[in-house]
């Protein structure tokens, strides 16, 4: 597509490395410390597991900026070993690059050791959070033929067994979307997180849910993907807003969606009986693991 990556960055990407070549809200712009190798435990125990030769019932896209070594090997301790231990779910983190060149370099040298990171070709910002969560259905629905597809970030603890539990609630495998959903949420229009009405000209938002955790079945993932390739799909900026947006779009002039809310799934810290727990620190998701394996879904402390 006319994008070269040693070009821009000075890094060449050989190897086993999935990059997509799609083009992402909750990604800190920065990282108080950069010491990959304090973080980085290369074992072959937390490597990802070959992709399964047949369909999957989840695929997790975890979205992560780049500099986040601590977060993604946390990930690998705890959750994401239900990934490894079963083959109807697989987990991978979705990453773009870094404006530091030593900082592409290790990630280069991550994503080969465990084979769980995908590539997407661009600076990681803000503004292009959306293409990644495009970059997940796509894998979901192309790569590992998932029967749902969730996205979550990467201090985001997921509970995979009462995740898949909710989605099974929906009647007949139909059309789902499914988290903690926002009715009647309007766009602020002043401060820091702004809209202007140029990027958003209608006064309320369609239902979305809340980005840390959202499953969406793959007919809808396929949508996304199709009208992406299509060049038809509308693109904006908060990419749980967009997901919203499109659900409603697929809803509207494909088939009916079957919407399942649930503050389970929560936008901000852990309570008891989670599903989602957001803003975990890398020794609350270490923590939160070895309760679950205990037979308890209860929260560590306060963030």
């Amino acid at each position: 597509q006319g994008y070269n990556l040693e070009d821009a960055t000075g890094l060449s990407l050989n190897g086993d490395l999935d990059i997509e070549s799609t083009s992402a809200a909750h990604l800190p712009k920065s990282h108080p410390s950069f010491d990959p190798q304090r973080y980085l435990e290369m074992s072959e125990q937390w490597k990802a597991s070959p992709l399964p030769t047949e369909p999957v019932e989840l695929f997790i896209g975890i979205l992560s900026a780049a500099n986040h070594f601590a977060e993604r090997m946390a990930v690998r301790k705890s959750w994401m070993i239900a990934t490894r231990r079963s083959s109807n779910s697989v987990a991978r983190f979705f990453v773009a690059l870094n404006g530091k060149k030593e900082v592409n370099e290790e990630l280069k040298k991550e994503a080969e050791f465990f084979g769980d990171i995908v590539l997407v070709p661009f600076m990681d910002s803000y503004d292009l959070v959306v293409l990644k969560t495009i970059a997940i259905a796509e894998y979901g629905v192309r790569v590992v033929q998932a029967k749902y597809v969730m996205k979550c970030d990467d201090d985001t603890f997921v509970r995979i067994d009462a995740v898949l539990d909710q989605v099974k609630k929906v009647k007949n495998g139909g059309s789902m979307y499914v988290g903690n959903i926002n009715y009647y949420h309007r766009p602020l229009r002043s401060g820091k997180w702004a809209v202007t009405y140029e990027e958003w000209e209608e006064e309320v938002y369609p239902p979305y849910a809340n980005g840390p955790g959202y499953v969406i079945s793959s007919d809808i993932a396929e949508y996304i993907v199709s009208e992406f390739d299509n060049q038809a799909l509308r693109l904006f900026k908060m990419e749980d807003v967009s997901m919203g947006m499109w659900v409603q779009k697929f809803s509207k002039t494909r088939q009916p969606v079957e919407y399942l809310h649930d503050v389970k799934f929560f936008q901000a810290g852990c309570f008891d009986g989670y599903y989602t727990a957001h803003y975990q620190s890398p020794q609350h998701m270490i923590c939160l693991w070895r309760k679950l394996q205990s037979g308890s879904a209860q929260c560590c402390n306060a963030r």
